[in-house]
């Protein structure tokens, strides 16, 4: 096989499922043991959020670490501390997941930026998009399972399997990671010794989110749709747990069985030419308000609607990432390429960091139910930004 289904990056895509093995059972047992141990909405959602809230402030500067010592070396180091912290959510409690969490923050926001950065430079244009939608199809993989698994450790009050679980899932991604390759292409080597210092580069980026239209719109679009993911991933265990016949690992499950079965069904349709798709990304978030409105009016017409919101917000978690990364990734300059993407995704972690740590307070002041609902408003407000008069290029960016 040839491309982005070459061995290299099919063991890549094996490093990144066994990385993210571990957030599947935490984001389900998080949650119901907090609430079981009587924290409130609020709390619950602060030690969820503190997760990518740490991996945000940290991407940006990963992005330029990545490009100056190259991904393999970066990745190598943080795989002992992601070691680390995966260990200590074994042997601690409910304020030692804080820590483990800020901890593994750190750590995704250099593994995530290693891989995708290594992915697209060593793959040829055409096939960037696959590459990536790859390394995100993989990354959802451990949620058919994850959540199952998380449940019954809860209901059968088996913390040693727990911590067994989260040992080997540690040593097995650092064994993986080890013998992990990435190769960049000839052309995009760069001298690193003529590059600004981190921090200069790093002023230059934030000033590029407001003055680049690609970045701002890109980033105003993940970072509102990643607050409604975040939503999700933080409240859906307590809030099946309030719904006739609703299980939350039966949605978190088909939520990632829709994701993965979208990107790869769907992986050559996502764009790769680097022009914008007004009616491709404004369907996608009209997808996301509406799977949020389903969610929310769950409350009152059952477990049903629900489960019709976790498949509409599937498809269009599969489907916004890899576009709007794979469009920046052409409309970037090259040079500045890896810190604003950095940057991006940033936005996409503080997204999802907000939906724990700004929808708790609003969930403990409301309900759950009110709290999707201005998350289906959120998202409806999207489809406009998504909105372009004409295709925005490459060629416009240079000019």
């Amino acid at each position: 096989m040839k491309g982005a289904f070459a061995w290299p990056f099919l063991r890549l895509y094996l490093l990144t499922l066994l990385y993210f093995s571990g957030n599947s059972i935490l984001h389900v047992l998080i949650p119901l043991k907090g609430e079981a141990l009587g924290a409130s909405n609020t709390t619950i959602g602060i030690i969820m959020g503190a997760y990518l809230f740490t991996t945000m402030l940290f991407r940006p500067w990963a992005g330029g670490l990545i490009q100056r010592h190259g991904p393999i070396k970066v990745l190598r180091m943080i795989l002992v501390v992601n070691g680390a912290a995966l260990v200590m959510y074994a042997f601690t409690d409910l304020g030692g997941y804080f820590v483990a969490r800020v901890l593994q923050g750190v750590c995704t926001a250099f593994f995530s930026m290693a891989l995708q950065l290594g992915i697209i430079d060593a793959l040829p244009d055409k096939n960037r998009s696959q590459g990536i939608s790859m390394y995100s199809l993989c990354s959802y993989l451990p949620g058919l399972i994850g959540p199952l698994l998380a449940i019954g450790i809860l209901q059968a009050s088996q913390m040693n399997m727990f911590a067994v679980c989260m040992i080997a899932i540690a040593v097995l991604t650092g064994v993986v990671g080890y013998t992990a390759e990435m190769d960049r292409r000839p052309d995009d080597a760069k001298d690193v010794s003529q590059q600004p210092n981190q921090g200069t580069a790093m002023l230059q980026s934030v000033s590029q989110l407001v003055k680049n239209p690609h970045l701002f719109k890109c980033s105003v679009l993940m970072l509102s749709a990643s607050v409604i993911f975040g939503a999700v991933t933080a409240f859906i265990p307590l809030y099946a747990a309030q719904l006739n016949s609703g299980s939350a690992a039966i949605y978190l499950m088909l939520q990632a069985a829709v994701v993965v079965a979208t990107r790869f069904g769907l992986m050559k349709k996502i764009p790769s030419d680097g022009k914008w798709h007004s009616f491709f990304t404004m369907s996608t978030m009209l997808l996301l308000a509406i799977a949020s409105l389903c969610v929310s009016l769950a409350a009152v017409a059952g477990a049903a609607l629900l489960y019709a919101g976790a498949v509409l917000m599937g498809v269009a978690q599969a489907l916004l990432y890899p576009t709007l990364t794979t469009y920046l990734s052409f409309v970037l300059p090259k040079e500045d390429r890896p810190t604003q993407i950095g940057l991006f995704i940033a936005m996409a972690d503080l997204g999802i960091s907000l939906g724990g740590i700004v929808m708790g307070p609003v969930a403990d002041l409301s309900s759950y139910s009110t709290m999707y609902t201005l998350c289906a408003i959120l998202g409806a407000a999207m489809i406009l930004v998504a909105y372009a008069r004409r295709s925005l290029t490459t060629e416009e960016n240079v000019s």
